[in-house]
């Protein structure tokens, strides 16, 4: 690491180091959001504004499990960090230490030796990672649902389960590929395993061998209800509507051990799956961690109602890796209404902060929650008074986050795919040697035949 090195945004003369440096840590909805706002109020000369993230584009995640459901395609839900701004400068890597105390973080690039670069005002957007627990075998077979290559993964996954059931004679591997289990009753885990169950109860109409019941899809939840989010009435509403679909969700529930995709449950059941979803909750990026400034008692960074860091001066979190007080002795929920919400009270902070200014405190009031849970189903409650399930949250959903989701080419494509999926059948093509792309290649350079038989694949 090279000590003590500045990295300077505007190049040219050397008046660039009088310009304040804002640096943002985090790209997603919150971080590029603050970023164009901040780029849009301030001029050239009154500050340099600098957006890290290990992706080049923004995730709009909501979108996540239509992604999953091949609803939606991948490239549509996804903003390219570069193209949305005009003097933002947007550095790929990751940041792997923040010293505050010396206004500093040291940025890893994707390729290259990592650096150090300066800042005057800094925002944590770092958003969160799955949280997972020390259960035998989930870190070797499990997944997320928290990026879209995890989507992506899962849609061309559970296709390709179905590809092998068809293809074989053997009970146990059919069994096996057709048992699909998710951990987690939140928005995460009730949303993916209700599109994904969607897209493979659609699936079977094309393979010959396999009906609808054979599959099985499991819901493990540790708490005695799912859906908190939407309330009790709601949550109760689509637990009916999952067991009637099928699926088998089992309450006050955990996940023991997964070793060998061998899955056991606290309630004693016992079986073999090749599927295994993680959605269990989540956790502050890990870089929150990774340096000086201060934490809370989960580990979130610890912010006052004006989305500044608590104890500390020019710095600013929001979002999943920040604790946000609510003003009710509580926190705001880390979700995607939250974020849309904090972007601008944030970037407006930090020109207070700039220009010497009175901040904002930021303030909001639940407008509700909507899951979507596969087509024309879904479950919402909206104002607090508002309780739907079925079609019509179906359409609050999409008509939400059609709203949210960002730019207006991302929205005309989203609307594109959905009318395109209204008009024709659902594509069920698998991709799951998209997964590992050189494998062909890497199989073409070795010898394929031996004994005038091919030769076995080895997974």
């Amino acid at each position: 690491m090279t000590e003590g090195r500045n990295y300077r945004l505007v190049h040219g003369g050397g008046d660039e180091d009088q310009i304040p440096h804002v640096l943002v840590v985090g790209g997603g909805y919150l971080g590029m959001y603050t970023a164009k706002r901040l780029e849009k109020q301030l001029g050239p000369g009154e500050a340099r504004i600098t957006i890290v993230d290990p992706n080049s584009y923004m995730t709009y995640q909501p979108f996540l499990p239509e992604i999953a459901a091949g609803s939606i395609s991948p490239r549509h839900v996804v903003v390219p960090l570069r193209d949305v701004f005009d003097r933002v400068r947007v550095l790929t890597g990751r940041v792997i230490h923040v010293d505050h105390a010396n206004r500093s973080v040291d940025f890893e690039p994707v390729v290259g030796e990592p650096r150090r670069i300066a800042y005057d005002h800094i925002v944590m957007a770092a958003g969160a990672v799955s949280r997972t627990l020390p259960i035998p075998g989930l870190a070797e077979w499990g997944i997320g649902i928290k990026t879209v290559e995890e989507a992506v993964y899962l849609r061309n996954h559970v296709l390709d389960q179905l590809n092998i059931a068809d293809s074989t004679d053997d009970p146990e591997i059919r069994r096996k590929a057709l048992n699909f289990v998710f951990v987690g009753g939140g928005f995460a885990g009730a949303e993916a395993i209700a599109e994904l169950e969607d897209l493979a109860r659609d699936a079977t109409r094309i393979y010959s061998s396999i009906d609808v019941d054979d599959l099985n899809f499991y819901l493990v939840e540790a708490a005695d209800k799912i859906l908190p989010e939407v309330g009790p009435d709601v949550g109760e509403r689509t637990l009916n509507q999952l067991k009637r679909r099928g699926i088998d969700v089992r309450l006050s529930t955990f996940l023991e051990s997964a070793v060998d995709q061998r899955i056991k449950l606290s309630d004693g059941a016992e079986f073999d799956a090749g599927t295994l979803v993680w959605t269990a909750g989540v956790k502050p990026s890990p870089v929150v961690q990774a340096g000086d400034l201060p934490l809370g008692p989960k580990g979130h960074i610890d912010t006052s109602e004006y989305l500044t860091v608590n104890g500390v001066e020019n710095a600013f979190a929001g979002g999943d890796n920040a604790q946000v007080p609510d003003g009710k002795g509580g926190f705001y929920p880390p979700n995607a209404q939250n974020a849309v919400r904090q972007a601008p009270v944030l970037a407006d902070n930090v020109i207070a902060a700039l220009r010497g200014r009175e901040m904002t405190p930021y303030v909001h009031g639940n407008l509700g929650a909507v899951a979507g849970l596969g087509l024309h189903k879904g479950a919402a409650q909206l104002f607090g008074r508002i309780k739907l399930t079925g079609r019509l949250a179906w359409y609050a959903h999409r008509a939400y986050h059609l709203y949210a989701v960002p730019t207006f080419n991302r929205k005309a494509r989203v609307l594109a795919d959905w009318i395109v999926g209204f008009i024709l059948r659902r594509d069920y093509a698998a991709l799951p040697e998209m997964q590992e792309p050189r494998q062909a290649f890497e199989e073409a350079a070795k010898p394929q035949v031996e004994n005038g038989q091919l030769l076995r694949r080895v997974s």
